[in-house]
């Protein structure tokens, strides 16, 4: 498996308040930037595979509207993880 316990762990006590909230925006806009990098690299390999290519889809849609309503409710959280993930704007 790509993405372990451990790994998720990671994602959350980096961009997240601790390891075991996993509720936070930061964590869960790192796990599905984590996801959409590896969904890409899959894609690259795999150009017919249109399964992924509809999850990818998905999450990137997912991760918009985190990203979207973290802009609303505090824009310098917003900035941090944009800045934190190298992510467009």
């Amino acid at each position: 498996m790509y993405l372990t316990t451990e790994k998720k762990q990671e994602f959350f006590k980096t961009f997240g308040t601790s390891e075991i909230d996993t509720g936070t925006a930061e964590g869960q806009i790192a796990l599905f930037s984590y996801r959409i990098s590896h969904l890409t690299e899959h894609l690259k390999k795999n150009k017919k595979d249109f399964s992924t290519q509809q999850a990818l889809i998905k999450l990137v849609g997912k991760r918009r509207r985190l990203l979207d309503y973290l802009k609303i409710k505090d824009i310098e959280r917003y900035r941090e993880i944009i800045k934190a993930l190298k992510l467009r704007k």
